[in-house]
């Protein structure tokens, strides 16, 4: 199998998975004080000062979770729940499900004023618009480093410093930008950052969330008195251990890995639109992740070509995992102007540091005759079903 689709995971490094397994017989609970139970705390601390090099913060201020979704509501939820009075929240119309949804429930249940902030067509979020969308009762502003879908990176580290000038908190969603690109929370003066262990070679089910030191939250999950009494409950002692190994090893590999794999996502890039006509690649013109790349192929629906790809041992994805079980195109896509069509076209091809050049050149081998296979099919008038796709 070639696998394209690292922004929804990414497999599991050899190294983390070796550390996992040692930390497998840590059976003792990191709260109590024996022997067993110090030894298990001792390696979730390493962990976390491995999380907070990686990201620029300091261990007292990250908090285990039980990945990105927890994460992005533990930021909203827990700050919001500090707010006496409720007042605006901004977002932009790319976050992540687990940020749009949390805002909305917000302001349907809870009385807060939800803002949303459109990137332009060409993937690029203009600093004033979404500052200017900040009124002198914004509570908080939730602004992703690096979007899941078509790799746009936005200026968190210039609308952090603005939004606290208004008077606002600042959260934002970088689990598509840690490991892949350099992130500083303090450079950037962000209040609140989440992170997630799968999508830099770590294990499922374990992330994190960057608190500012100082900065009161509100417990999401009350009862305990493990991370500081934020996020109650027993640790997960393996999967901490190796979130803290991948952290190492992306923070250890991330200059010579991310130009690498740019030049790959460049090389599939130049492929496809000279191979196949009606072709465009999504924010091109922007500051993007090196592996991200979202293309659209007029005439074709993405989900065809997702079933005949995977059938040649080709896995991409038409967007966030998250976003799975619709047939709408994701707001994101549609957030950038394009039609339902145009939106159901896009295909997103992500990369990882085991992805090889033989493999791109299988990819660019294939993908040209799978959509003029799928636009013949479509001007005959005829449409393919999944089953039908399945049975060949």
């Amino acid at each position: 199998m070639i696998y394209l689709d690292n922004n929804a995971s990414t497999k599991l490094d050899a190294e983390v998975a070796v550390a996992m397994a040692e930390a497998a017989d840590l059976f003792g609970n990191p709260s109590s004080v024996h022997a067993e139970g110090r030894m298990a705390r001792r390696r979730i601390e390493e962990a976390r000062d491995e999380v907070a090099r990686l990201v620029g913060a300091s261990s007292e201020e990250i908090f285990f979770t039980s990945g990105g979704t927890e994460s992005n509501a533990l930021a909203l939820f827990g700050a919001a729940g500090q707010t006496q009075v409720p007042g605006r929240l901004v977002r932009t119309a790319a976050e992540h499900p687990s940020v749009a949804q949390a805002m909305d429930r917000l302001a349907t249940r809870g009385g807060f004023e939800s803002v949303v902030v459109a990137p332009r067509p060409s993937g690029v979020l203009d600093p004033d618009e979404l500052l200017a969308a900040i009124a002198a009762d914004t509570r908080l502003v939730s602004v992703m480093a690096a979007n899941n879908e078509y790799g746009a990176l936005y200026p968190v580290a210039d609308l952090a410093p603005a939004a606290h000038a208004r008077g606002a908190l600042f959260h934002t969603d970088a689990v598509q930008a840690a490991g892949r690109i350099p992130v500083d929370v303090r450079a950037w003066q962000v209040d609140l950052a989440s992170f997630s262990a799968h999508k830099m070679h770590g294990p499922k089910g374990v992330g994190a969330l960057y608190v500012r030191r100082g900065l009161p939250l509100q417990a999401h999950t009350p009862g305990g008195g493990q991370e500081k009494k934020l996020r109650a409950g027993t640790e997960n002692t393996a999967g901490i251990v190796g979130f803290g190994c991948a952290a190492r090893l992306a923070r250890e590999r991330l200059n010579g890995e991310a130009a690498s794999i740019a030049a790959r996502r460049d090389r599939l890039e130049r492929g496809l639109c000279e191979r196949i006509p009606g072709v465009r690649v999504i924010g091109a013109g922007g500051s993007r992740l090196p592996n991200t790349s979202a293309v659209l192929f007029e005439g074709v629906r993405g989900e065809t070509l997702i079933i005949r790809l995977d059938l040649e041992g080709i896995a991409v994805s038409t967007g966030s995992a998250c976003s799975s079980g619709t047939l709408l195109p994701s707001p994101a896509i549609r957030s950038l102007g394009l039609s339902l069509e145009q939106a159901g076209s896009v295909v997103r091809f992500s990369l990882s540091r085991s992805t090889t050049d033989s493999e791109l050149t299988r990819v660019l081998e294939v993908v040209p005759r799978i959509v003029a296979q799928a636009r013949q099919v479509g001007s005959d008038g005829a449409i393919e079903t999944v089953e039908e796709l399945a049975r060949r």
